[in-house]
């Protein structure tokens, strides 16, 4: 069974926040969807965090004539893994994005323009305290559970570390506690793409602009899938289309890519993107503590890690140490690594390899 039809709420804050930089963001609004019903005792919420460029949009459809449904809508629903029958299942648009919260393509309010880049510089930690604004308007005040992978895992961190009496669990797959000098120069190579791109205007554009942004796209895809499945997927097959030795003519890689990373210049602005991107580049848990042990010193609720054996983007290397330092300070932590071919996209795309642990999880989680 599915969620079925659902509709995307919003709320507006006038409360500035103050950001990690310093600087002052507000009004702020926060795009975001529900499923199932939050109980009297308000003690079955589970907040589901998104990655870099997810949405609100996690299960069910906006419409029927709607052709995809939400990024995570497998496990969304009556007897699925969130259980709407039992659970109140929250998922936000983070800040910075363009699906409905305040980012870079928002109207600024004391110029009446695009914010473009006067928008200020987010974290993952300022994204995570715009989301503790809108669980207070939800009158909850601690979660059973956050989960999320990749960027949305790193919100989940936070909420751990941050927020830790208002949080009863924390499920975190394909995530790192701070990205690697490898993971940033990926992302600077593709902010090249963006720079370079004469239609961008720093920032300033009409139009989302097409190349820069499908190029950087591409360039991000390639870091979400790993060799054995681009093997599997397009081995070294030439376009039926191009002849071998035509000098344009591309493998079916190539022409993925190009699908792909053209495709997203429709349903995502560049600004966000490189603002989104920065994020992920600054993120470190640890930031603001002497150390990963001082950070996870305030966790007192039990953390679920998964990691998948062929993501290099954040390889298992990088959640066993923080299982490690969970385990030395004495913190409840339960880690499992999955075996996988998906790369990076496995936490999406092979929900059935982690669902029964998960489950097993959030049974034994009390509010």
């Amino acid at each position: 069974m599915t969620v079925g039809i659902v509709a995307e709420k919003s709320i507006s804050f006038e409360k500035d926040l103050r950001l990690e930089s310093g600087r002052i963001l507000g009004p702020i609004t926060l795009a975001y969807e529900t499923y199932g019903t939050l109980n009297r005792e308000r003690s079955n919420a589970i907040l589901v965090a998104h990655a870099w460029t997810g949405s609100a949009h996690l299960a069910g459809r906006h419409s029927e004539s709607e052709q995809k449904p939400g990024w995570w809508n497998e496990i969304v629903g009556p007897g699925k893994l969130l259980d709407t029958d039992r659970y109140f299942i929250i998922c936000s648009n983070v800040i910075g994005s363009c699906f409905g919260s305040t980012g870079p393509a928002s109207i600024n309010p004391k110029t009446g323009k695009r914010y473009a880049l006067s928008f200020p510089v987010i974290t993952v930690r300022d994204m995570v305290c715009a989301q503790a604004l809108l669980i207070d308007h939800l009158g909850i005040e601690r979660l059973l559970a956050v989960m999320g992978g990749s960027m949305g895992g790193m919100q989940a961190l936070e909420w751990a570390t941050q927020f830790p009496e208002r949080v009863a669990s924390a499920v975190i797959l394909a995530t790192t506690p701070r990205p690697s000098a490898q993971a940033i120069s990926l992302n600077a190579v593709a902010r090249w793409a963006i720079f370079n791109d004469p239609t961008w205007k720093k920032g300033e554009y009409r139009k989302n602009p097409r190349d820069g942004l499908a190029l950087a796209r591409g360039i991000g895809h390639i870091t979400f899938l790993s060799d054995e499945s681009m093997t599997a997927k397009f081995g070294r097959r030439f376009s039926a289309k191009d002849g071998q030795f035509d000098f344009f003519g591309q493998f079916e890689v190539e022409r993925y890519l190009s699908y792909n990373g053209y495709n997203f210049v429709d349903r995502f602005d560049t600004n966000s993107f490189l603002y989104l991107a920065k994020a992920l580049d600054l993120y470190d848990v640890a930031w603001g503590y002497e150390s990963l042990e001082d950070a996870f010193a305030r966790v007192t609720a039990p953390i679920q890690f998964f990691a998948f054996t062929s993501d290099w983007l954040y390889p298992p290397a990088q959640t066993e140490e923080m299982v490690r330092t969970m385990e030395k300070l004495g913190k409840p932590v339960e880690y499992h690594l999955i075996t996988s071919s998906y790369g990076h996209d496995a936490f999406l795309l092979e929900h059935e390899t982690f669902t029964p642990m998960v489950r097993e999880f959030l049974e034994k989680t009390r509010a």
